[in-house]
């Protein structure tokens, strides 16, 4: 996919493992990912903020592979917390995921549709 990191000069830094944008070239297909939850297929739902970070972009990946898309297809991931104690372990569990991929991205913090869920994922893909 023909898509390059954007990091002005003149806008702060980033802060970890995302761009400030990202530009994308001629792109011929777009993927919008629903938010996704914590839960596996079969409901079940890990205790920890860490086990329902990774079971989410579990789902993540799984859509973009559905899609016969990859990580690197990501340009716009939001991430919506219902605590910002949860920040630190969000972005350990992100850089995990995403490697050296960079895309754009946006973490919230608010409340989430079920209270059991500690986290839900969208994102946008393009090739």
């Amino acid at each position: 996919m023909p898509s390059k990191p954007i990091n002005a000069d003149t806008a702060p830094e980033a802060m970890s493992n995302y761009s400030q944008a990202m530009l994308v070239s001629g792109a011929t297909r777009r993927l919008y990912i629903s938010g996704q939850i914590p839960e596996t297929r079969a409901g079940d739902l890990p205790a920890t903020f860490k086990e329902q970070a990774i079971v989410a972009w579990q789902n993540v990946l799984a859509q973009l592979y559905a899609a016969d898309m990859a990580v690197g297809d990501l340009v716009k991931v939001t991430i919506f917390l219902s605590d910002r104690q949860y920040n630190l372990e969000n972005r350990e569990v992100r850089q995990e995921i995403l490697g050296d991929h960079a895309p754009a991205l946006t973490v919230i913090i608010t409340g989430i549709f079920d209270e059991s869920w500690l986290l839900e994922i969208e994102a946008i893909a393009e090739q």
